[in-house]
């Protein structure tokens, strides 16, 4: 038993040595990873100290514009500073003159004409300007104008062209106080229709019409002059009225054409200023003895080659006498308008076609093109001027 006991104890002894040695054996350390490389930087840019940085572009305001102003400040040819509405869309005029001016630069402008257009009007005017309705004239003439009427057209400034008179600034200041309604004066001769246009196109705003009107002025007008230069003038008279016993004086505003191509025989101590001319007898035309007349339309152009009296004048005797072109307006005045520039052209191809070397019919159809706004025909012309032309071949360039 003791022995057993003994054997016992012996083999816990053993076990437990062994476990003592399993405990104590050295633990073994963990191998060590691997260590990988870090990833080197980007490089970064390195900007100059002293370089600024650039700053964003920023989008600048748009402009802010300014409105119009409603109205300004016009100074019209004879001095007077007058305050008009920045957009004029309603015109009317003074005068018959002025009618024919303005017409041609803005026709859609107007609330009215001052005088009914010739009879003759009707075919070459479009129907809506044909049947304007009649204002009525300041100076003289047929009919005064009504203010009333003039008041209820809604016009917003009225024209006066031509030749100043004498108490123009004091007249047209008066009518504007009376009614409100700014009057302007343009002064306009044969010689300044240009410049008379160049002062509508400022006053209406229209200075690209303006000038086209006043180019085709001046350039006529320079070409007419040329001619008046070298030719030798003939002794001319003009004859109004329907005795004849009438003439356009020399120096007279209504001459200014006549003066200018023809030596004017009609002499006068006081020329007058009005359309009808100064009044003569046959004796002193007689004594003046013409070799060339002009009549004007409605006159007795017609008679006068059947009378014994008129026959012994030279011009009726060589047949060398003719009426003047009428349509829309007496080609030469009456009024005294820029249709002169017909008249001229006319006169100086019916006195000196060697020297006027341009088709007639040419000239007037651009004339009544940019001035009365239509087509003139060939058979129409050769209506206008069929009283009014010597030898057919006048009509066409000089060979």
């Amino acid at each position: 038993m003791k022995k057993m006991i003994a054997a016992l104890l012996a083999l816990c002894i053993l076990f437990a040595l062994i476990g003592c040695a399993k405990t104590n054996e050295p633990a073994k350390e963990p191998e060590a990873e691997t260590p990988t490389a870090a990833p080197e930087p980007e490089p970064t840019a390195v900007s100059d100290p002293t370089e600024a940085p650039e700053p964003e572009p920023t989008a600048e305001p748009e402009p802010t514009a300014e409105p119009e102003p409603e109205t300004f400040v016009f100074t019209d040819s004879v001095g007077r500073e007058v305050e008009l509405p920045t957009n004029i869309e309603r015109v009317a005029i003074s005068g018959p003159l002025a009618q024919i001016v303005v017409f041609a630069l803005c026709p859609d402008k107007l609330v009215g004409i001052a005088s009914k257009w010739d009879k003759t009007a009707e075919q070459f005017l479009a129907t809506e300007y044909y049947q304007l309705p009649e204002l009525g004239q300041l100076y003289g003439g047929k009919g005064e104008m009504n203010l009333e009427t003039l008041l209820a057209s809604g016009t917003q400034v009225v024209i006066d062209v031509g030749e100043p008179k004498g108490s123009i600034k004091e007249d047209l200041d008066a009518l504007t106080e009376q009614t409100g309604i700014p009057f302007v004066h343009i002064t306009m001769t044969t010689a300044t229709m240009g410049d008379a246009y160049r002062k509508l196109g400022e006053l209406l705003h229209m200075p690209d019409e303006a000038e086209a009107l006043a180019a085709y002025c001046e350039q006529a007008y320079e070409k007419i002059s040329k001619i008046a230069e070298k030719v030798d003038k003939v002794n001319l008279l003009y004859i109004t009225g329907d005795q004849g016993l009438n003439v356009i004086a020399q120096d007279s505003y209504h001459a200014e054409v006549i003066d200018l191509l023809s030596n004017n025989l009609a002499v006068v101590d006081n020329p007058s200023s009005k359309g009808t001319g100064n009044e003569v007898d046959m004796e002193q035309i007689m004594l003046w003895n013409p070799d060339v007349i002009l009549f004007a339309p409605e006159s007795c152009y017609a008679t006068v080659g059947e009378d014994p009296m008129w026959s012994e004048i030279t011009a009726i005797r060589t047949g060398e006498y003719y009426e003047v072109p009428m349509g829309p307006y007496n080609w030469m005045g009456f009024p005294p308008s820029v249709q002169r520039v017909l008249g001229m052209l006319w006169m100086a191809k019916l006195l000196y076609p060697d020297a006027a070397d341009y088709d007639l019919y040419t000239e007037v159809a651009a004339y009544f093109r940019l001035f009365y706004h239509c087509e003139l025909s060939e058979d129409a012309f050769n209506a206008l001027v069929a009283n009014s032309i010597g030898a057919q071949e006048a009509l066409a360039p000089a060979a």
